[in-house]
């Protein structure tokens, strides 16, 4: 019995080490396949069909997605035709599948230089760091990690220079909005109209005329009494000359008047006289 039972033992264990025999041959078979769907790919590379080089990179990684060599060279097949958003995606496919630090370094590097093709320099800063992790002796990284880093610095000052415009501009629009808002309280607040009607009524005197015209007639007045000695008459009233002269004439009127009616008396001729009204 014990002798049965080692025996089935052994035939298991051969049997399984056959089975991961088989496995490992298969794997070996799929990774040779994606290989070669790379090799065809860079093939087709060489002779510029990149569409059919495509299709030959994404065998190679449906076959086998640890052939970090497939997504890559997919990458780079987007980056010579300008897909840049689809070769970042691939390459970084290849960093995240790479298993050593050599695949991981190329696989950075190349994101650093498609980030840099976006202008998205401070991005592009970081991939250059995680290559220079896997491989801080090539010097090719270390230049465009040092590009990047002052192209970011650029862009950050350009952005701080760009909000405080922004701030400057918002406000100066709130500056002219209140300036605004106080005009049109000024235009719509009958107070000040009232004011303005109050002003107005003090440049009158009592009688509705501009006070500044009284002032000037009163100035006018006192100006012709220094020239002429003589006070000037009002519009409507006789000056002291003229009321004397009237009288003399009135007097003179009278005796002619009474000269006459003597002459008449002496005549006996009676005079009706008149009220001169």
């Amino acid at each position: 019995m014990k002798q049965l039972f080692i025996m089935c033992l052994a035939l298991l264990t051969s049997m399984s080490f056959a089975q991961d025999k088989d496995k490992e041959k298969e794997l070996q078979r799929t990774l040779e396949t994606a290989k070669d769907y790379v090799y065809q790919g860079n093939e087709l590379v060489d002779a510029e069909n990149y569409i059919n080089a495509e299709m030959e990179y994404r065998k190679a990684i449906s076959k086998a997605p640890s052939v970090v060599a497939g997504a890559y060279n997919l990458g780079n097949s987007y980056y010579e035709k300008g897909n840049y958003e689809e070769a970042l995606f691939r390459h970084a496919q290849a960093a995240e599948t790479a298993t050593s630090k050599a695949e991981k370094h190329k696989a950075y590097h190349n994101m650093g230089n498609i980030l840099m093709k976006e202008e998205l320099c401070q991005e592009a800063v970081e991939a250059y760091k995680n290559a220079l992790r896997n491989d801080p002796t090539d010097d090719e990284t270390r230049y465009n990690f040092v590009i990047a880093k002052d192209c970011a610095e650029q862009q950050k000052k350009q952005d701080q220079d760009k909000e405080e415009d922004k701030k400057d501009e918002d406000k100066e629009d709130d500056k002219n909005q209140e300036d605004k808002k106080e005009d049109d309280q000024k235009k719509d607040d009958p107070k000040d109209e009232g004011d303005q009607d109050k002003k107005d009524g003090d440049d009158q005197n009592d009688e509705g005329k501009p006070k500044d015209e009284k002032d000037n007639g009163e100035g006018d007045k006192k100006e012709d009494q220094k020239q002429n000695g003589k006070p000037k008459p009002q519009p409507g009233q006789l000056s002291p000359q003229q009321i004397k002269n009237l009288l003399e004439a009135m007097n003179n009127q009278e005796q002619k008047v009474q000269e006459k009616i003597n002459a008449e008396k002496q005549k006996g001729v009676k005079v009706k006289t008149e009220k001169d009204w």
